[in-house]
């Protein structure tokens, strides 16, 4: 038995640095390297969240300036080309990032980040910003930086990464809509577009400069499971359709609740104001219950509960639309939704990187965000449907069907490895 625990120390605890010895640290608390790593890798996807998620506002309006901005069809299809793109290749890069290394997928991503960006900037037509946006989706790193994360943390401490990821995306869909007009306003798409190549070659420097050194990889025939493996593994399904469905609801809520703060008195203009005081609170929510709980290893229930909240606030949402809706309600709705959504948002991935083979921990992860890419895709096109169809409820209808149906599928999920070498096998 000692011999596994020493084992399992080996696998969870990776060096950091190829000059320095590992810190020790209680188990609870992040070594220095780990902090830089979790600090650096957030940045990396704040930058990268930001410029793409400025352009969310007030896209479809500038796009109408543009050669061939009469075809409403053809503006949508530019904007969403971008979630289409990374999904296709999130797997991909993920196997990349288990054969390569994890860095160098990540400088592979941000470089056609930047290159998209650049194309945008300099478009003159709808078809020249479409293709900017594919070439942005083409950055598809969310599953090496995770895994890069995944590597450079220990079992104990990795939801606290986890969860510094998931705020900065809360805390940059915020802002987003806050400086994407700004920046609109001040000098259109191309503004946007040359904040975002900005942002990506930071991006760049950090990773080189202040990202701890790469672990080796580990030996690719340890605990490596097939591309078929990973998709029937039962846990890894469990969270793939989490994901999934975390996401295509997010969506889907955006395409009504704009609608609701309008009639509720608040202008478009100011919505960023009403998003980004939930999102900040809903981040002490998140540190006050998330953390401690964990440790205590009441994470299932934690889980479950959050779940089950986001599904009450969707109805909650659907029963408002049915009256004039109320300001002060919707914001407490919007605070509730985000505690819910953050702590799953930082969990998930976590338990995704747990419960991975070893030696195909960037596949898994790039099948994970290729479902996150795909919640996002559905829920925009799918909600937009509704919208159109139905009304608002039926957004909201569905949306918390959605949720009922993640709450069962998840009852079963294992949050905790059931030895310490079950990490590469299957169960």
């Amino acid at each position: 038995m000692g011999d596994n625990v020493r084992y399992s120390l080996l696998l969870t605890t990776p060096a950091l640095s190829d000059t320095t010895p590992p810190t020790v640290a209680p188990p609870e608390r992040m070594t220095p390297d780990e902090r830089r790593s979790a600090f650096s890798l957030a940045s990396i996807y704040a930058m990268r969240m930001l410029g793409l998620f400025m352009v969310m506002p007030v896209f479809m309006l500038e796009a109408r300036h543009y050669e061939g901005g009469a075809d409403l069809s053809a503006v949508g299809l530019a904007m969403g080309v971008y979630g289409l793109v990374q999904a296709a290749l999130q797997i991909p890069f993920g196997m990349a990032a288990d054969r390569v290394g994890r860095k160098r997928v990540i400088y592979i991503g941000l470089g056609l980040l930047a290159l998209g960006s650049l194309v945008g900037a300099m478009a003159t037509s709808v078809t020249g910003l479409a293709l900017g946006r594919a070439l942005q989706g083409g950055g598809a790193i969310s599953a090496a930086v995770t895994a890069l994360l995944a590597d450079q943390t220990r079992d104990e401490v990795r939801t606290k990464g986890t969860a510094l990821v998931g705020a900065s995306i809360g805390l940059m869909f915020a802002l987003s809509l806050v400086l994407g007009p700004v920046l609109s306003a001040w000098g259109g798409l191309p503004a946007i577009f040359g904040v975002t190549l900005l942002l990506a070659l930071a991006g760049v420097l950090i990773v080189r400069f202040w990202t701890p050194a790469e672990p080796a990889l580990p030996d690719p025939g340890a605990a490596k499971h097939s591309l078929w493996g990973l998709l029937v593994h039962p846990d890894l399904i469990r969270l793939n359709f989490g994901v999934f469905a975390l996401y295509a609801v997010q969506l889907a809520s955006w395409v009504a609740i704009p609608a609701l703060l309008i009639q509720a008195g608040v202008p478009s203009a100011d919505h960023g104001w009403v998003y980004l005081p939930a999102v900040l609170l809903s981040f002490v929510v998140m540190a006050a219950t998330l953390f401690p709980m964990e440790r205590r290893g009441l994470l299932r229930p934690l889980f479950l509960s959050c779940i089950l909240l986001v599904m009450l606030v969707q109805a909650a949402w659907g029963w408002m639309t049915l009256g004039q809706p109320q300001l002060w309600l919707l914001v407490l709705l919007l605070f509730l939704f985000f505690c819910g959504f953050n702590v799953l948002e930082a969990s998930q991935p976590s338990l995704a990187s747990r419960l991975a083979p070893l030696g195909s921990r960037g596949a898994a992860l790039g099948v994970y965000n290729t479902l996150q890419s795909l919640g996002i895709f559905a829920g925009g096109a799918f909600g937009g449907l509704l919208l159109k169809r139905v009304g608002a409820f039926g957004v909201f209808g569905a949306s918390t069907a959605l949720m009922l149906v993640w709450l069962v599928v998840a009852w079963g999920t294992h949050y905790v490895r059931k030895s310490p070498m079950s990490a590469g096998t299957a169960h």
